[in-house]
């Protein structure tokens, strides 16, 4: 069975100690540790941590986050796994004041990830920020702007950069084994685990207020707090933008593409309705210049019809199908009752992608994901959330970077943020 996402990421954690030392990523011994700060230590900023310590020459000299019990489990655990306790903070602000700083991770939720992004190139940091770039269009646009004229160096957290089932996909295709690429599908489906929905009152650790930020203030419930807001349409906006942007990269990349110009979408919220609010049924139908990418999930029922597959992407060519997962790919030639040619990889992606942002900053060059590549993943699956929420086809200009004659469509491009808080998007 394949493995998912917690897995993928962490497929040599059982070799961390190890991990620390191995010279694979080319750290020299006596070079100068690199600081780095972390703003967001819930889950996936920490993870973010413990690859930068993996891969050597770095410390985390300081960590902020919304929630008191986050910061102290955190700062306990990296004070063991460095010998250094980081400085603690709640405030990002404060995070961004600490003197010596080379570089921040920001491992928050995608609703903060454009203010968090910005301030830290005010202050001349580079920065390593997860996926999704931005919540909106809008943000990524003012992030790539604002990258640009800093002229630091920006890498995003899309891991399957680093794998080599990918590459070796991409590598067959580019070569013409497949022949002629007539569309992609992909898809993960997934069982969705849900907590209890009902409003109440947030753990005394967390500042809700704070944690909301510049997107509304929804109440609180165990649902959309820590790790499932990825399922909630105000924070994470759901299951295609949190873990599905992912594949939609990974096939960017190997198909070449930019972003798409028409999308159209469908679906709902069946099975887990009045649960979440994204759907857990999605089909979205991409038109890119070079073929169609078509994208589906299901958060249910993942288990009983082919779940080696769930995960994963078919590439379809007149010669071929490609289908390549994390740690695999497979060939299955066309034709009747040929042989498919299945082919294993392994790797450590998570510990991989960071090492070459770390590799970047030290050079000064560009990394596997740049922010302009990272905002085109973006922008595709945005697009798609906003043809679903409009219920309409979404006609996008790719140079112009606008929604064409569909001025419902086109407002979603952007969201108004709440006060004191201010969009950084000025066009």
């Amino acid at each position: 069975m394949l493995i998912d996402r917690r897995e993928f990421l962490g497929s040599t954690a059982a070799a961390g100690a190890l991990a620390l030392t191995r010279p694979v990523f080319g750290q020299a011994a006596d070079a100068k540790k690199l600081s780095l700060g972390v703003i967001g230590v819930g889950w996936y900023g920490m993870v973010d941590a413990k690859a930068a310590l993996k891969v050597g020459g770095a410390e985390i000299a300081a960590i902020c986050d919304v929630d008191s019990d986050h910061i102290k489990k955190s700062a306990d655990d990296l004070e063991k796994a460095q010998g250094k306790r980081p400085q603690e903070f709640k405030k990002h602000e404060d995070l961004l004041n600490v003197k010596g700083l080379d570089a921040v991770i920001i491992g928050t939720p995608p609703h903060w990830h454009a203010l968090q992004f910005i301030a830290a190139l005010e202050k001349g940091l580079d920065i390593y920020c997860e996926k999704p770039l931005a919540y909106d269009v809008r943000e990524g646009r003012a992030m790539v702007e604002a990258a640009k004229k800093a002229g630091r160096v920006v890498g995003i957290g899309f891991q399957r950069r680093q794998s080599k089932a990918f590459a070796a996909a991409k590598e067959f295709i580019d070569a013409g084994n497949a022949g002629t690429i007539v569309q992609a599908d992909v898809q993960i489906h997934f069982k969705a685990g849900t907590k209890d929905a009902t409003p109440q009152e947030p753990p005394a650790a967390l500042d809700w207020d704070l944690w909301c930020g510049p997107g509304p203030k929804i109440p609180y419930s165990p649902q959309v707090g820590h790790l499932n807001w990825r399922l909630e349409r105000t924070s994470g906006h759901g299951h295609l933008v949190d873990w599905g942007i992912h594949y939609i990269d990974a096939t960017r990349r190997v198909l070449g593409l930019g972003t798409p110009k028409r999308v159209t979408a469908a679906g709902g919220t069946y099975v887990l309705k009045d649960k979440i609010t994204t759907p857990d049924t999605l089909a979205v139908h991409f038109e890119f210049d070079r073929c169609p990418v078509v994208w589906r999930h299901r958060l249910w029922g993942a288990e009983e019809w082919s779940p080696e597959v769930n995960t994963g992407v078919f590439f379809y060519g007149t010669k071929a199908t490609v289908y390549a997962t994390d740690n695999k790919w497979v060939v299955i030639p066309a034709g009747k009752n040929k042989d498919r040619q299945e082919n294993a990889t392994q790797g450590d992606p998570g510990t991989e992608h960071m090492a070459d942002f770390l590799k970047a900053v030290r050079e000064k060059k560009a990394p596997a994901c740049t922010v302009e590549d990272g905002h085109a993943s973006t922008t595709t699956v945005q697009l798609a959330m906003i043809a679903y929420e409009s219920g309409s086809v979404v006609e996008w200009d790719p140079a112009a970077e606008k929604i064409v004659g569909n001025e419902a469509a086109a407002k979603l491009l952007k969201r108004e943020y709440r006060a004191p808080y201010v969009h950084p998007y000025k066009g």
